[in-house]
C-alpha cells in the first residue's frame, strides 16, 4: 500500500473519531454539564448538592481525563487542524450546507475556547470545589457573564450541527429525507441547549429559581 492511500486512511480514520468524540463524550458531556447545572432552577442549596455529589464520585481524576479532559483535547486540537487546512466557498456558493460549515468552524473554535476557561475558572482555581457561590461571583462580572452567554450558544451550535454531520457522515442518515430530519434534529438540539444554557446563566445572575417549588415537595 502507497504512502498516499495509507496517509489517506489514517485521515478517514482520524476524521470518524472526531466525529464520534463530537457527540460521545463531548457532547454527552456537554449535556451531562447543563443537567447538572440546572439544579441552581430549583436552589442554591440543591445546585451545591448536585456539585458535591459530581465532586465526589470515586476514580474522579481518572473518569475525567479519560472521559472529558483528553477527548475534548482530541476533539478540539483535530478540528482546529482540519479548520486550518479546510476551504469555505460561502462566497461562491452561498448553500445552507456551506454556511453551516463555516458557521460551525468559528463556534468550534469559540466552543473549544469556553469549554477550556470554564474548566480552568470552575476546576482548576477551585481545587474541584466549586460551588454556588465561586460562580455567582464569578457571573457579577458583566465581561464574564458576555464571554458565558457566547461560549453556551456557540458550544449549542457546534454541538446541533455536529449531530447533523454525525449522522450523515456515520451513514445513520443515508436518504435525503433522513438528512433532512437530521439537520431538524441538530436545530432543536442547538435552541434547546442555548435556551437552557442561557436560562441557568440569569438564575446565577438574578439569584432567579423558577423550580424553587420542587424542594418544597
Amino acid at each position: 500500500m502507497s504512502s498516499a492511500a495509507t496517509q489517506s486512511e489514517t485521515n478517514y480514520i482520524l476524521r470518524k473519531l472526531h466525529s464520534l468524540s463530537g457527540i460521545v463524550p463531548v457532547g454527552a458531556f456537554l449535556l451531562e454539564h447543563f443537567w447538572s447545572n440546572s439544579a441552581v432552577l430549583v436552589s442554591p442549596a440543591k445546585y451545591n448538592e448536585v456539585s458535591q455529589d459530581l465532586q465526589t464520585i470515586p476514580f474522579r481524576p481518572i473518569v475525567e481525563w479519560a472521559f472529558i479532559f483528553l477527548p475534548i483535547l482530541y476533539h478540539g486540537l483535530y478540528g482546529i487542524y482540519i479548520w486550518l487546512r479546510g476551504q469555505s466557498n460561502i462566497s461562491s456558493y452561498p448553500w445552507v450546507k456551506n454556511w453551516l460549515y463555516t458557521l460551525q468552524r468559528y463556534t468550534g473554535l469559540i466552543a473549544f475556547v469556553y469549554i477550556g476557561w470554564h474548566l480552568y475558572t470552575e476546576r482548576w482555581l477551585t481545587h474541584g470545589r466549586s460551588n454556588y457561590e465561586t460562580v455567582v461571583q464569578d457571573l457579577s462580572h458583566p465581561a464574564f457573564l458576555g464571554f458565558m452567554i457566547v461560549g453556551v450558544v456557540a458550544s449549542s451550535f457546534h454541538l446541533g450541527v455536529g449531530v447533523w454531520n454525525f449522522l450523515c457522515k456515520w451513514g445513520l442518515a443515508a436518504t435525503v429525507r433522513a438528512q433532512r430530519a437530521a439537520g431538524q434534529l441538530g436545530l432543536v438540539v442547538a435552541v434547546v441547549f442555548s435556551f437552557v444554557g442561557i436560562l441557568i446563566l440569569i438564575s446565577f445572575r438574578t439569584n432567579w429559581h423558577p423550580f424553587a417549588f420542587y424542594a418544597l415537595k
